[in-house]
């Protein structure tokens, strides 16, 4: 511990709040570093997260960066070839991540479930001078000077505080320091519920030529089949009105796995509801506070945009935090960082996952057919199909934020 301007001792460099995948990033971003890094967590270990699965070929080259990309190249399922899928003729058109293995060592999506990665980072961070991980540490309050930021976390027994450079809150949706914060979150909520059923079934014995990841449009009930290491996962949007007790039933369940492949009585080894947002925060920078992934925005699922772009958050703001420790805090930096991730947050991430969602969702089947119509021409055009591809695997997302000065 050292003193800072005040007097005061100072625990760390830098505290971060949360140990998902965006925030045990970047802690061992900032501990490569040379940093010293206190990582809270409010539960007793990572999340048991299964929403996010899909790790975009610009992330693995990060966590490569970091030495960590060999686990989830190993437990994940390598998907070079993404269909987008009619659901009444079983037409699709095959996008295959090839064609961009001249900008990428990994020209794939890495089907693997979030929590794989997050704790095997938290794992490594373990390991590592400088990093302190400490589980059973929920944070409630905090308070920023010109020179640091004081963090209060709650444990089992007692209310610790410690006191920091800089404050990452990468604590999730429901975030705790941006509610302190008072920033707005701006955006909607869907009015349906998502609901999503996982199964050991092998789905590629009923449907031909099934990819690992397989958007699939329908005028009445879209969905998406995404294969991770264990299971099938079918997502399908639910009428709000129904009760989640009716959601989760058998029932249900045996409806959706007939429309699917016309089998009741399948089994599931999980089954969940949530609400989707489209929620972006006013500010991502405030002082030496900021927000990164969901506590700074939340988008639906429909592209895995959402873990991804968390993690791109981070790692613009970690080099920042490394220079500022090093040359002195920069204000103008941090307003940068501010401006780059939100402007591309509602350009890209935002507008994006909207587009993949009215590309699949109900509606008049003549937009419907217009929209089936706009996807094959971009599959038969081998540029715009190139673009496409480099837009869904987020390339284009870092390009323009980069741009932004």
């Amino acid at each position: 511990m050292d003193r800072c301007g005040n007097g005061m001792l100072l625990e760390t460099d830098v505290i971060v709040a949360g140990a998902g995948p965006v925030g045990t990033v970047a802690a061992l971003n900032l501990v490569r570093r040379g940093l010293s890094v206190v990582l809270l967590e409010a539960g007793p270990d990572c999340a048991h997260d299964l929403r996010a699965s899909t790790f975009h070929a610009p992330t693995l080259e990060m966590l490569d960066e970091l030495g960590v990309a060999g686990k989830i190249l190993e437990e994940g399922l390598r998907a070079p070839v993404y269909h987008y899928r009619e659901r009444r003729t079983g037409e699709y058109l095959a996008f295959d991540m090839s064609e961009i293995a001249d900008v990428t060592r990994f020209p794939f999506r890495i089907q693997c479930e979030q929590h794989v990665m997050a704790r095997h980072v938290a794992s490594v961070l373990l390991e590592q001078p400088g990093a302190d991980v400490r589980f059973n540490h929920r944070v409630v309050w905090f308070e920023q000077d010109e020179d640091t930021v004081t963090v209060a976390a709650e444990t089992p027994f007692s209310i610790q505080k410690l006191r920091a450079r800089y404050l990452v809150a990468a604590d999730g949706g429901n975030s705790i320091i941006r509610k302190w914060l008072g920033t707005e979150f701006e955006g909607f909520t869907y009015p349906e519920k998502f609901l999503t059923l996982s199964t050991t079934l092998e789905l590629r014995d009923f449907i031909p030529d099934l990819a690992y990841v397989n958007y699939v449009s329908d005028p009445e009930e879209w969905l998406v089949l995404l294969r991770v290491p264990r299971a099938w996962r079918i997502l399908v949007p639910a009428d709000p009105d129904l009760d989640d007790r009716a959601l989760l039933s058998d029932e249900k369940r045996d409806l959706v796995f007939k429309n699917l492949i016309g089998r009741t009585g399948v089994e599931t080894i999980h089954r969940t509801i949530y609400r989707v947002h489209q929620r972006v925060a006013r500010r991502f920078a405030h002082g030496r506070v900021f927000l990164v992934g969901d506590a700074a925005h939340l988008n639906n699922p429909l592209g895995g945009f959402g873990m991804n772009s968390g993690i791109h958050d981070a790692w613009n703001l970690c080099e920042r935090i490394a220079r500022a420790l090093e040359s002195g805090h920069d204000e103008a930096s941090f307003e940068q960082f501010d401006r780059q991730r939100r402007t591309v947050t509602h350009n890209f991430i935002q507008a994006q996952t909207i587009e993949n969602k009215e590309l699949l969702e109900h509606g008049g089947a003549t937009s419907h057919e217009l929209r089936m119509e706009r996807m094959r021409k971009i599959h038969a055009d081998p540029v715009a199909r190139r673009e496409f591809l480099l837009r869904q695997a987020m390339f284009t997302s870092l390009k323009e934020a980069a741009a932004v000065e």
